[in-house]
């Protein structure tokens, strides 16, 4: 099995409607995504999948969030945890590389991290 990781970074503010403490206060990150990809196959030319490719989508889509207040979209429903972000940014990054006919099927997982120390991560089903 190969496995590729790529990694970008945005900054935003959130709160969490649902959360008692300092976090539902409006606050930033500054997040650093990790987006993970694995098969068993490599292209003719030795890649799982180009780097260049994979980066380029992980910064598309991270663009739909840096700089903004995450709870102003809806996908998040008020509560942009970093477990939500995760998954927004899987899907995302799944449906772009759909459409751009590349292996969508090699996304495995993706990482957020809201600091150094704390991140959630969400694998594929």
């Amino acid at each position: 099995m190969y496995t590729i990781r790529v990694e970008a970074d945005f900054a935003a503010a959130h709160f969490l409607r649902h959360y008692h403490g300092k976090c539902e206060r409006l606050h930033g990150h500054n997040y650093r995504v990790r987006v993970w990809a694995r098969g068993k196959e490599l292209s003719e030319g030795g890649m799982l999948i180009d780097f260049g490719v994979l980066k380029e989508g992980l910064r598309t889509v991270l663009g739909q969030l840096d700089h903004r207040n995450l709870n102003d979209i809806a996908y998040f429903q008020d509560d942009p945890s970093a477990e939500r972000i995760a998954r927004y940014v899987f899907e995302e990054l799944t449906a772009l590389l759909k459409e751009q006919q590349l292996p969508y099927n090699l996304l495995w997982a993706v990482d957020v991290f809201e600091t150094p120390t704390s991140m959630a991560r969400y694998e594929g089903e």
